[in-house]
């Protein structure tokens, strides 16, 4: 049996309300490649996408001396709200409950297994690295909104370059090791210092790019960055 985690990012599942084109694609392209790899499992972790912003930002704009735990349930709610409709969409699939605590004993009944967010301090990316290790995985892939990692941020700095690769010191270096709610990085700083410490790689690609996501699935070349050791 082979699982793969997939970091699903919530700026694809609802980066401004539902994107059902996206999901409908993904979908037919996960079901389609569980059917024709019939000993591989997969783990998908879902973020908050642009519910957990919107309430986020809200909370702030009453009260900017809030808690940041309390900012970061309000984002834990909403990856419960994202990964309860992945899960559902994916209903002959599952046979297990959302999982909102990676630390647990998960039986993994079904093909496909969905987790949300945990506890404040960290994204669901953390919660990705732990279920790798639970199931002894050497991978994640998290799919998002951008297809590599930079040198820098593109969008402010022209001369930012994109990366096949990178050493987890240095994308350490680039996305720091501390959280806060809300933040954007390719993947988040206490995701990054587990995998790092647990020997993991982890694959940064474009997950709306569906022909892409299955070659990564099915070990083929494909675009993107990969962080390792």
């Amino acid at each position: 049996m082979k699982v793969t985690i997939l970091s699903l990012g919530g700026s694809i599942v609802a980066p401004n309300g539902v994107d059902t084109a996206f999901l409908k694609e993904f979908k037919a392209a996960i079901e389609k490649f569980l059917d024709t790899h019939e000993e591989d499992k997969l783990i998908l972790t879902v973020g908050g996408g642009s519910p957990a912003r919107v309430y986020q930002s809200a909370a702030r704009e009453i009260d900017d001396s809030l808690d940041p735990s309390l900012l970061d349930w309000l984002g834990i709610r909403a990856t419960h709200l994202n990964g309860t409709l992945i899960k559902t969409i994916f209903s002959s699939y599952v046979e297990d409950e959302l999982v909102t605590d990676p630390t647990i004993d998960i039986p993994f009944k079904g093909r496909i297994l969905v987790a949300a967010g945990w506890k404040p301090g960290f994204s669901t990316d953390t919660d990705a690295v732990y279920l790798a290790k639970k199931f002894s995985s050497k991978k994640v892939v998290n799919l998002s909104n951008i297809k590599k990692v930079y040198t820098d941020d593109p969008k402010k700095n022209p001369d930012a370059k994109p990366l096949d690769h990178i050493s987890w010191e240095d994308f350490i270096k680039m996305v720091g090791d501390e959280w806060s709610p809300g933040k954007n990085t390719p993947f988040d700083p206490i995701a990054s210092k587990i995998a790092k410490e647990e020997g993991m790689s982890v694959i940064c690609a474009d997950g709306r790019n569906i022909e892409n996501l299955i070659a990564i699935l099915e070990d083929r070349e494909f675009i993107g960055t990969t962080i390792s050791s």
